[in-house]
């Protein structure tokens, strides 16, 4: 059965929360904290930039891939790249072995990370890129997590309704237990997060990403 709050998420979606202050405020957050985060690690972007190309200097820098955001509509999210690569092509062997259960594929000993990529990804420093995504404004800083194209295809209806805002660099899965817990029950955060969604809120969980960030043990 699901969530008794399922009619309310869509609700609490209209239109008009486009136009209001809250959503001015959080674009304006948005493009300031990409601008000043991008400024800031761009010395850090160039170390992580090394030593990419030093372990594997045949491969691209990034890694692009094509999400799904804001009402289905695709597009293309950066990371540092931190696996081998032909990580894509090799995915089919191992989605057996897919520790999340859901529509999502996660495995913490995944063979196709590098070494560096076991580093950026443990303290998620593979997702600075998508601050450029925040400042096009196909992400924000905070909001549900992109899913993939496939991951999108196995949606049901319900799942579908974390779709209906701006997805996040973070969010309240990331800081309620991140890789712990089951699809089902992301999907419910993520719901949880929409029909509660402000700049107050918004902040809290940014604030709450950097406690998570400085101890994380379930980044992978």
């Amino acid at each position: 059965m699901q969530p008794h709050f399922r009619d309310e998420v869509v609700l609490n979606t209209p239109n008009e929360y486009r136009f209001s202050l809250n959503s001015v405020l959080k674009r304006t957050i948005d493009v300031t904290g990409s601008l000043v985060g991008l400024l800031l690690l761009s010395p850090l972007f160039v170390i992580i930039a090394v030593l990419i190309k030093l372990e594997d200097p045949k491969g691209s820098l990034f890694f692009y891939q094509t999400r799904i955001g804001k009402n289905e509509k695709p597009f293309r999210m950066y990371k540092f790249r931190s696996m081998v690569s032909n990580a894509e092509e090799k995915l089919k062997e191992l989605l057996a072995q897919n520790e999340i259960e859901g529509a999502m594929f996660k495995m913490k000993n995944d063979p196709r990370i590098t070494k560096v990529g076991k580093f950026i990804r443990k303290t998620s420093i593979d997702e600075l890129p998508q601050l450029i995504n925040v400042l096009r404004g196909d992400m924000s800083l905070v909001g549900p997590r992109p899913p993939l194209v496939r991951e999108v295809a196995e949606y049901t209806d319900y799942d579908k309704l974390r779709l209906t805002v701006t997805p996040g660099c973070t969010g309240l899965w990331q800081v309620s237990g991140r890789n712990e817990l089951s699809f089902k029950e992301m999907v419910e955060l993520d719901l949880k997060y929409i029909q509660n969604r402000s700049v107050a809120f918004d902040l809290l969980i940014i604030f709450k990403t950097f406690r998570v960030l400085l101890g994380a043990k379930d980044a992978f």
